[in-house]
């Protein structure tokens, strides 16, 4: 942890106390300074694929009533020792006494050794300074899942097709192994098959299939009318939501 100036001011008892706090309770401060907002990615939630580096935004709101003076770069810590530091945060004011400050952290899976048990919740380390000197430390600010980036795709057949006959829909679920750096299936998770009737812009569900071992999908319709299908997946802790894009049967 670091050590700064104005700790020193912090009363005997009081550095004594916190030394005896187990770290993951270890928050400290001085003053009125308080953390009001984390936001990570716009919606607390970051996905990574296999290729492609990501750039992972995180934004924290604070306020004190002489207004807020910087932050320090944030830690983003999970599962499996993970852990990233963002660039100096750039502190915007909101108000004379708040502010939201912003800084980005770039994971790209090919150089950062990524496990695939780093997937999950992880947490906003968070240390903002006010004008007056005061300032708070939030081990646990927000926190934001870290997430296997996921596909889903979907081919229904045969095309066209006659009415009242069978449509059978296959498709398989994958997602990020950030180990061998591919996407592997995805298995035994629930997934929805959609239909959209032509004309209209609204999904509707038929029925809910689970991958097999290899994240595959197939179920079968009966063929009523002109339309599109899609597989869609709801997402768990460790892998965002997905869906496919509609397949389009001719109905006859």
């Amino acid at each position: 942890m670091r050590i700064r100036v104005t700790v020193a001011a912090v009363t005997g008892a009081l550095a004594l106390s916190a030394l005896a706090v187990p770290a993951a309770q270890a928050d400290g401060g001085v003053g009125d300074t308080t953390i009001t907002k984390v936001v990570v990615d716009g919606d607390n939630k970051a996905s990574v694929g296999t290729s492609a580096a990501k750039t992972i935004k995180v934004s924290v709101t604070a306020q004190d009533d002489s207004g807020i003076a910087g932050a320090d770069g944030f830690t983003l810590s999970g599962p499996d020792y993970g852990f990233f530091t963002t660039s100096k945060p750039t502190c915007t004011a909101v108000s004379s006494t708040t502010s939201t400050c912003t800084a980005s952290v770039l994971v790209d899976p090919k150089v950062d050794y990524l496990s695939n048990a780093n997937a999950g919740t992880w947490y906003v380390e968070a240390w903002i300074d006010a004008e007056d000197g005061d300032f708070v430390w939030k081990e646990k600010a927000g926190s934001f899942k870290f997430q296997r980036a996921s596909q889903l795709t979907v081919n229904a057949s045969p095309e066209p097709v006659y009415k009242g006959k069978t449509i059978t829909a296959t498709g398989k679920l994958s997602r990020a192994n950030w180990e061998t750096l591919k996407y592997a299936g995805y298995t035994n998770q629930p997934v929805k098959l959609q239909f959209r009737k032509a004309g209209t812009s609204t999904y509707t569900t038929v029925k809910t299939v689970y991958s097999d071992q290899y994240g595959n999908l197939k179920a079968t319709v009966t063929a009523s009318t002109d339309g599109y299908f899609r597989y869609s997946f709801a997402g768990t802790t460790t892998t965002p939501a997905v869906n496919a894009a509609g397949d389009f049967v001719d109905v006859r």
